[in-house]
């Protein structure tokens, strides 16, 4: 969304009915108070914490479109990770690779959570289910991946375009290193200029197609109370954008969002990164794709330890015409991609919301 457009529309809207504009302002919240509430749900961790408390720190984990898809069921030895099927996004995720993914990035946070503090947190997989099984209490071992598990964002802005080094490539790889997936990284510009490309040619499909646009308005949320009450969604906050009244974010997504503007924005964003990661399991099944959502949150938070940034950029696998030339580009032929994401140095936005754990468990 082009934010100088964007204002000027909220301008003109406002004056052209300034009484309900002025009341949806008052009525849409603080951001002081979502950024309070958002922080409650990001607090550190217990010495002993109870398994609700585990499920939280799961809880932080990246998914797509914020739908958080996952539903925790406790048992005294351990947790198991199910699909919510309520929270499916069947437009843009048909086979549900997205969903069983955010899994095993809610699986790899529950985990670094149970091992920092002594009860182990060994992960598997069987009949649609993640288990992370919660062993006696040991010595515990928290780790800079663990301790990142609160600060970590998927930042949708520009970066400011510094190198990454060497040793932080190869700590970024190690960090990432599960069994059963392949982590490419790509930091010369002529390979993200041609992820560019496929980024910005799926952006285009997706933006072109109304059932897209619908699933995804669903989990627009504009104001700062809508963001908080919900609990989930992407907050236009998060991206950078204004906060809206809930009545009219919709009506401005309609009248600025177009592929122009979203490929724009993606063109910008590339060209400040860093690199791009892109992680390939060996099968395409769901074990497999748990599996790259545990590298691919164990990426990220090594990343978020090293003072970086990352986001999806997932438009090239999501449609799905585009993964063969993905997969050709890094070297992967015959396979097909799970996730790409972007990384570099650049700012701290808002957090996104979570529902409570005891909603979901």
């Amino acid at each position: 969304m082009n934010r100088r457009q964007l204002l000027i529309g909220v301008g003109a809207v406002a004056v052209g009915g300034a009484g309900i504009a002025g009341v949806s302002l008052l009525q849409m919240g603080k951001m002081s108070d979502y950024d309070a509430g958002v922080a409650a749900t990001r607090a550190a961790l217990a010495l002993n914490p109870g398994i609700p408390d585990l499920v939280r720190f799961a809880t932080l984990a990246a998914n797509g479109h914020n739908t958080q898809p996952w539903r925790f069921r406790i048992d005294p030895q351990g947790v198991d990770i199910l699909p919510d099927p309520t929270r499916r996004t069947p437009v843009v995720d048909p086979d549900d690779h997205h969903l069983f993914a955010s899994l095993g990035c809610a699986a790899e946070n529950l985990s670094l959570a149970a091992t920092a503090r002594g009860r182990a947190g060994e992960i598997s997989f069987a009949n649609d289910v993640v288990r992370v099984a919660l062993g006696r209490e040991r010595t515990s071992k928290p780790s800079e991946l663990f301790g990142a598990i609160p600060r970590r964002q998927s930042t949708r802005a520009e970066y400011d375009g510094r190198a990454i080094s060497a040793a932080d490539l190869r700590r970024l790889a190690a960090a990432a290193a599960v069994p059963g997936v392949d982590l490419v990284l790509i930091t010369e510009r002529a390979q993200i200029d041609r992820i560019c490309d496929l980024v910005i040619e799926g952006n285009s499909a997706q933006m072109a197609d109304p059932a897209f646009l619908r699933e995804l308005k669903s989990w627009l949320r504009f104001s700062p109370r809508e963001a908080l009450a919900a609990g989930d969604g992407l907050f236009s906050a998060n991206s950078g954008g204004p906060a809206l009244p809930a009545w009219l974010g919709p009506y401005m997504f309609d009248r600025f969002v177009d592929a122009q503007s979203e490929n724009e924005k993606y063109a910008r964003q590339l060209r400040s990164s860093a690199g791009v990661a892109v992680f390939v399991s060996q099968r395409a099944d769901r074990e497999h794709w748990v599996r790259a959502g545990r590298a691919c949150q164990r990426f990220a938070l090594q990343a978020t330890a090293l003072g970086m940034k990352q986001a999806f950029v997932n438009q090239p696998v999501e449609v799905a015409r585009l993964r063969p030339e993905l997969a050709a580009l890094v070297g992967a032929p015959g396979r097909r991609p799970d996730i790409v994401m972007r990384f570099g140095y650049g700012p701290t936005l808002p957090y996104s919301a979570r529902r409570p754990a005891q909603i979901v468990a």
